[in-house]
């Protein structure tokens, strides 16, 4: 391959990390320096709606304008980040880390046990996913608690899945049973030997369901079901502004903007990951 070649298959991935660690950074750092509280609401008629760029009859400039309460967008977009992003990150890496460890003891043991795991994950997949989050979110009180326990029970099936199916191909090659013969644990030899070989499909499909993960969070804040207010979220900062897109489309045009290059980003580097990943020749074996 070319140098310049190979410099268009990287760079996607070089941006997706630059606008990850760029958004990052302003989630954290933007709602700790800001001057006002983004939670704050006063002096409403000298401040709602300003239009970005503008500035507030008080003087105050504002980058991507105001709410209808008088509340700075980019401060409360960068503060509903936190949250969204949070959800999205810890949800789809718990789960990730669950579905690794059923999946792999699923695949390692075989049995009764692996039909057991394959047979929960097999039913919890045959249903919507958007259905499970709205029935548990039904049953529960809306909050950030609860959208992080129901993505983590229904995001595991499929990293779980992978993982099983990468560690019955792992086990029969020839290391494992050496390892086995010069006095190795089953557990040491899954854990050492087996899992490393195994996990690189989990640790793509656990960085494609960071951008699910965020999207279904913001999903339900939009319908009223996830983080509530005042508490900001992506979807429920667009959901306030869906009455205004007439008359002031970047209230709900800002945060979705944010939602969509996130999650665009994740997409474009979990993408990157499984393809450099395929293009691996084969894994290189383990020895004790």
């Amino acid at each position: 391959m070319s140098a310049s070649a190979r410099a268009r298959t990287v760079r996607p991935d070089w941006i997706a990390c630059a606008v990850l660690v760029v958004m990052t950074l302003a989630v954290i750092a933007v709602p700790a320096l800001a001057s006002r509280d983004p939670l704050r609401i006063d002096d409403v008629l000298a401040r709602r709606l300003v239009a970005p760029l503008g500035h507030d009859l008080r003087g105050g400039w504002h980058l991507f304008g105001t709410d209808r309460f008088g509340r700075d967008l980019f401060v409360r977009m960068m503060l509903a980040g936190r949250l969204s992003m949070l959800v999205g990150v810890l949800g789809s890496c718990v789960a990730g880390v669950l579905g690794t460890a059923l999946g792999a003891i699923a695949g390692w043991r075989r049995g009764w046990l692996d039909r057991v795991i394959t047979s929960i994950a097999d039913l919890l997949l045959a249903l919507p996913r958007l259905v499970l989050l709205l029935v548990g979110v039904a049953l529960w009180s809306p909050g950030l608690a609860t959208i992080l326990v129901v993505l983590v029970a229904t995001g595991w099936m499929g990293v779980a899945r992978l993982i099983r199916a990468e560690v019955i191909g792992v086990r029969e090659r020839p290391f494992v049973p050496a390892a086995t013969a010069l006095g190795a644990s089953s557990t040491r030899v899954l854990l050492r030997h087996v899992l490393p070989n195994a996990i690189g499909p989990a640790i793509v499909a656990t960085t494609l369901g960071v951008g699910n993960a965020i999207l279904l969070e913001s999903g339900l804040s939009f319908l009223g079901l996830g983080i509530q207010p005042p508490a900001p979220s992506w979807g429920n900062m667009i959901a306030g502004g869906r009455d205004l897109l007439v008359i002031a489309p970047w209230v709900a045009l800002a945060p979705g903007l944010a939602l969509v290059i996130t999650v665009l980003a994740t997409t474009v580097l979990g993408d990157a990951w499984r393809d450099r990943l395929a293009g691996l020749s084969p894994l290189s074996e383990r020895g004790s």
